[in-house]
């Protein structure tokens, strides 16, 4: 779901990963357990966590509090620096026993699926396998055909930088978002080729290049290119060249399994303004299985990823460019002022000046938010574990995740200036 922004919900009620991916959910204060709240302050290196700046945990879990009580039902945040890492709860992690949220527990990242996919990608720029301006035919030949769409006039680049103009598949998989439905049909299973040939029902919003308009076909069909050019699934890919070399053994794609590894806290969904919250904990596997929205880490794994990431350690430095090199996103009410996107990856201005990197994510029930500064120094996950039915709710609780990370960085830098003057 990605950044914060998307393509407006084709029904009411309705928003596709990946944007604000509204996928609404409310959260009754009464329906709010008053669960432990953990502070955490855990030192990486004993021998350097004493010389390195980092701001009071009051405010951040005051952040994770000002979240819970926008509506959400559990709320876990991770913040790393160099040296030294803090974790905070708020809420339960499950209304029928009130169980805290786990620290560390597994959740599905959404859309920050994407970012792994196009870092993948990018590898094979950077071996000469393929290039950023072939066409989308030349690796998947009559793949995108039909209602004007056209695959021989669509780049590898406008695939990860939703610039393509192809219609996103998620109307045609849940068309009518309920709690029938979900339990309906959660267990439907898609290839991808399946996936994209329900976008291509539908004819492009607009001409390749034009302009900004997120669609989770693209990474369907980033997928498949990676398929087409290496022999190999995207998910293999994604173990072999990022999991394994950043020993992030608690990110996986599960493929059709729609269970979360314990421990994990419930997700719940509203799927309608007034609704009672459904758990929705297991996958909704028609847009929860795919190279645009199906990873499973935890906040410590996400937070490692998009470190490394930032800091060269996957990309080289002439791809880490070309993924950095973004485009203004259409603004609405839960997007930050400034905010842009690159090949996978988002950018987001913060109030101290400069900005972070991450790519947000979300689904039935939750909504994952990882952002590292711009060297790579500081990261912060934030993850939510229900959604509301009703837009404002939405807005409101991503407004607050946002300023969430926008004090845990700032606090960060301004503890390290003072350390520094001191």
């Amino acid at each position: 779901m990605p950044i914060t922004v998307n393509v407006p919900a084709p029904r009411a009620g309705w928003a596709p990963r990946a944007a604000v991916r509204h996928l609404p959910l409310r959260a009754a204060a009464a329906l709010l357990s008053a669960a432990a709240l953990l502070t955490g302050l855990v030192p990486a290196r004993a021998d350097a966590a004493t010389t390195t700046a980092h701001p009071s945990p009051a405010r951040l879990q005051q952040d994770a509090d000002a979240v819970r009580d926008t509506g959400v039902t559990g709320v876990s945040v991770r913040l790393t620096t160099d040296h030294r890492t803090r974790t905070v709860r708020s809420g339960t992690g499950d209304l029928s026993t009130g169980r805290p949220v786990p620290p560390d527990g597994y959740v599905r990242i959404g859309s920050n699926t994407k970012t792994f996919v196009a870092t993948v990608v990018l590898q094979l720029v950077g071996e000469g396998r393929l290039s950023l301006d072939d066409t989308v035919d030349r690796w998947l030949p009559g793949v995108v055909r039909g209602h004007g769409n056209d695959g021989r006039r669509i780049t590898v680049r406008q695939l990860l930088q939703h610039t393509s103009g192809l219609p996103d598949y998620i109307g045609e998989v849940a068309p009518h978002p309920s709690a029938a439905e979900y339990h309906r049909d959660r267990w439907t299973t898609y290839t991808s080729a399946q996936r994209a040939a329900f976008a291509l029902r539908h004819p492009p919003s607009f001409e390749p290049g034009a302009r900004w308009k997120y669609s989770n076909t693209n990474y369907v069909l980033a997928g498949m290119v990676i398929k087409a050019v290496t022999g190999h699934s995207w998910e293999h890919e994604v173990r072999a060249r990022i999991l394994r070399p950043l020993h992030l053994a608690h990110t996986f794609a599960p493929g059709n399994d729609p269970y979360l590894p314990r421990p994990h806290a419930a997700d719940y969904q509203q799927f309608a303004p007034g609704a009672p919250l459904i758990d929705t904990t297991v996958a909704y596997l028609p847009f929860d299985g795919d190279a645009d929205g199906s990873m499973i880490s935890t906040t410590a794994d996400t937070n490692a990823f998009f470190a490394a990431l930032v800091r060269g350690r996957l990309l080289a430095p002439a791809q880490l460019a070309e993924m950095r090199r973004s485009v203004a996103v259409p603004g609405d009410p839960g997007t930050p002022p400034g905010s842009r996107y690159g090949l996978g990856l988002s950018w987001t201005p913060l109030t101290c000046g400069g900005g972070y990197w991450g790519h947000s994510g979300d689904g039935y029930g939750y909504m994952l938010w990882p952002a590292t500064t711009a060297d790579g120094r500081t990261t912060v996950t934030v993850s939510l574990h229900s959604r509301p039915g009703d837009p404002d709710t939405a807005t409101r609780q991503i407004r607050a995740t946002t300023t969430l990370i926008d004090h845990a960085l700032c606090d960060v830098r301004r503890a390290k200036d003072g350390a520094r003057r001191g």
